[in-house]
C-alpha cells in the first residue's frame, strides 16, 4: 500500500468515482474535485503527490488549473481528455502536465502511468533531500557531485572517470568552496609530504578541468587565483 495522496479533478461524476474506487483499492488516498477551482482549493488544504486533471471542465479548465498550480508545486500531473489531436497534447504538456491519457482509458492503463510518475517523483524528492545535507559524504556544487563513499564524480548526472590523485584534489577543494588553496598546501595534504615541486599540482588541475568543465578555458568550477592558488567557485 503506497499511501500517496492523489488529487482527481474531473467534472464527470461517474468517471471520478470509478477512478477513485480503483485507486483506493491500490492503496492510494484520493481527493475529488469537480473543476479546477475546487482542485486548487484542495491543494491549499492537503499535501498532494500527484494530480489527475481533466482538460475540459466548467468554471476552470484543466490547462488553466495546471498553469496555476505549477507556480507553487512540482508534483506530477496527468491530463485526461476526450480529444486525441496532437495539438491538444502538445499544449497540455507545455502548460506543465507530465503525461496525457485519452478517454476512454482502462483503469490499468491509468494506474501504470500513476505508478511510473510517482516512482520518478519520489526519486527526485529523495535526491533533493540528499542535496540538503542529509548525507555529509556527498558534496554538490551546481552540477558537480563528489561522493566520498563511492569515490565517484558526476557532472550534470554523468559519471566522470578521475584518477585517485585527481579525486583527492577535487574532494579537498569541494569540501571548502570559495577557499583558495595554495599549491603547496594541496601537495602536502594530497601527497602527505612536504612540497618540493608543485608543478605536478598544476598538471593534475589541468587534467581535472578537461574532465569536469564544459569549456576548460573558461572554467565554471575550478578557478585559479593568480599568485595564490586554486579554489572551487561557489555556485549561485
Amino acid at each position: 500500500m503506497s499511501g500517496d495522496r492523489i488529487l482527481l479533478v474531473e467534472d464527470d461524476k461517474d468517471i471520478r468515482e470509478g477512478v477513485e474506487i480503483f485507486l483506493k483499492s491500490q492503496g492510494y488516498e484520493v481527493y475529488q474535485a469537480a473543476d479546477g477551482l475546487e482542485g486548487l482549493k484542495i491543494l491549499e488544504e492537503r499535501e498532494i503527490q500527484l494530480a489527475i486533471v481533466d482538460v475540459m471542465m466548467p468554471r476552470m479548465d484543466g490547462i488553466t488549473m495546471t498553469a496555476k498550480l505549477r507556480e507553487k508545486y512540482d508534483f506530477p500531473v496527468i491530463f485526461l481528455s476526450a480529444k486525441s489531436e496532437e495539438v491538444d497534447k502538445i499544449l497540455g504538456l507545455n502548460m506543465g502536465a507530465d503525461d496525457y491519457v485519452t478517454k476512454p482509458f482502462t483503469p490499468m492503463e491509468l494506474l501504470a502511468r500513476v505508478n511510473s510518475h510517482l516512482r520518478r517523483y519520489h526519486r527526485f524528492m529523495d535526491r533533493i533531500n540528499s542535496s540538503q545535507g542529509e548525507n555529509p559524504k556527498i558534496h554538490r556544487l551546481g552540477g558537480l557531485e563528489v561522493n566520498e563513499e563511492t569515490v565517484e564524480v558526476l557532472v550534470d548526472d554523468h559519471p566522470v572517470k578521475v584518477t585517485p590523485i585527481e579525486f583527492k584534489i577535487l574532494l579537498l577543494l569541494i569540501q571548502s568552496p570559495g577557499r583558495v588553496f595554495p599549491a603547496e598546501e594541496i601537495y602536502q595534504r594530497v601527497w602527505n609530504e612536504r612540497a618540493v615541486n608543485t608543478d605536478t599540482v598544476m598538471v593534475h588541475i589541468r587534467n581535472l578541468r578537461e574532465k569536469i568543465e564544459v569549456n576548460p578555458k573558461e572554467p565554471k568550477y575550478i578557478k585559479v587565483v593568480w599568485g595564490v592558488g586554486y579554489k572551487i567557485e561557489k555556485q549561485p
